[in-house]
């Protein structure tokens, strides 16, 4: 009987020890962004784009593209013309690398448009036309790929920037989507 109270007792005291750990680990992490929210464990909301919320109640949105200066750039503003199926935003991604969606045919020149890849400091790693995969000359919504090969990016996060193709070169014609990747720093290209 008193070797299962001992036992009892050792584990209430783990127990204790393991809350009191966790609480404390809790209070050291910062949480400014979306991502440190999710990394420290906080509940991630179901929806588009993802939200992580703390206990204090402070809320962090996944970003899906775009910038504070230009929110037009991001997915859920521009797919009414184009829609990305692979990869989606904040994928790791390694090469050679396909994308692949849907675009209205008004997005295309000569059934092509060009993607781009950049790093985070916005030095380019790769750019390739998007194929139409069908009639492009029309309004309605047209399947397209591309595969990029690029090189070793020299920081573990960049975007992929899909451009509507301009060659008139007016900035009125102009228009993109980008959103944020992120890239596999132990893959070889």
């Amino acid at each position: 009987m008193k070797a299962f109270k001992i036992v009892i007792f050792l584990g209430a005291l783990a127990i204790v020890i393991f809350l009191l750990s966790r609480g404390r680990h809790a209070q050291d992490v910062i949480i400014a962004d979306f991502a440190s929210c999710a990394a420290a464990g906080y509940p991630i909301m179901e929806s588009y784009p993802r939200q992580c919320r703390t206990p204090e109640g402070k809320s962090f949105v996944e970003d899906v593209g775009g910038s504070t200066s230009s929110p037009q750039d991001n997915e859920l503003a521009k797919a009414d013309v184009i829609r990305i199926i692979s990869p989606r935003p904040n994928d790791t991604v390694t090469s050679p690398l396909t994308i692949t969606g849907e675009a209205r045919g008004t997005w295309f020149f000569e059934a092509s448009f060009p993607v781009r890849l950049e790093d985070e400091n916005g030095v380019q790693l790769g750019i390739v036309p998007a194929t139409a995969k069908g009639e492009w000359m029309t309004t309605e919504f047209v399947p397209f790929s591309a595969t990029l090969t690029f090189s070793k990016p020299a920081t573990e996060n960049g975007r992929l920037i899909l451009e509507k193709d301009n060659p008139s070169g007016l900035p009125e014609h102009a228009d993109a989507l980008i959103f944020p990747v992120h890239f596999d720093t132990n893959a070889t290209p």
